[in-house]
């Protein structure tokens, strides 16, 4: 199998069987195929957070298949997902969301000592990735002490730092100006391209969207291709 992921017949439905009953994904199918960089466009409300958290593991359908790197993870228990998520999944989201007690190395380093890497390994992937983003000297800043695009640098290297099959953004560069924004998505994509992972963006900017491999459009609880 080609894809890293697979998304088949999705169903969900918020308030079920109560007069005000959503369905928010109606039998939906996608697939992102292994390398391939994918664009999820969406207006508000559609429905595009609910399908990043169940492409993520972090919340589970009514119905269809959730599959990852050719293993189903539908129904399975908490832990089995929880270590799928540490093992292939990367998160950036469109605010940073750092801890703020730590530094961008450490907050780094967290990540990967929750997946068991060592300590001296963690340090050493996490100086290698803050030097790939131009972040070498920032390696001992707090997030508070960097600027908005240097903490999102710092968010892509924490989402990279156990080297996932895919990673999944939600508006990576939505908090940006327009100028920070497009500088830090090429950086993203880069990062990206070099190290030969899949990935499932969703944003508004349809420049940006543009950039990637292909794009798709949530409507109406299905995927639509553009």
């Amino acid at each position: 199998m080609n894809d890293v992921l697979r998304l088949e017949n999705i169903g969900k439905t918020y308030n079920k069987g109560e007069p005000g009953q959503i369905d928010v994904l109606r039998g939906l199918d996608l697939a992102v195929a292994k390398g391939e960089v994918v664009a999820l466009v969406a207006p508000s409300g559609a429905g595009k957070s609910t399908l990043l958290h169940i492409a993520g593991l972090l919340d589970t359908p009514d119905a269809g298949r959730v599959i990852l790197n050719g293993t189903e993870l539908t129904g399975e228990p908490d832990r089995t997902r929880t270590t799928a998520r540490r093992r292939d999944l990367g998160f950036v989201y469109q605010f940073h969301h750092l801890l703020p007690e730590f530094s961008a190395a450490e907050n780094i380093v967290l990540p990967q000592l929750a997946n068991a890497v060592p300590d001296t390994h963690a340090k050493a992937r996490a100086a290698e990735l803050l030097e790939r983003v131009g972040l070498k000297d920032r390696a001992d800043h707090r997030p508070a002490e960097l600027s908005g695009g240097e903490q999102q640098r710092v968010a892509f290297c924490r989402a990279l730092a156990n080297q996932p099959a895919l990673l999944l953004a939600d508006e990576p560069t939505g908090n940006l100006d327009p100028e920070t924004s497009d500088r830090v998505f090429a950086m993203l994509m880069s990062l990206v391209r070099e190290t030969g992972l899949s990935a499932l963006i969703a944003t508004h900017n349809l420049d940006l969207a543009g950039r990637m491999d292909r794009v798709v459009r949530l409507e109406a609880g299905r995927i639509a291709a553009i």
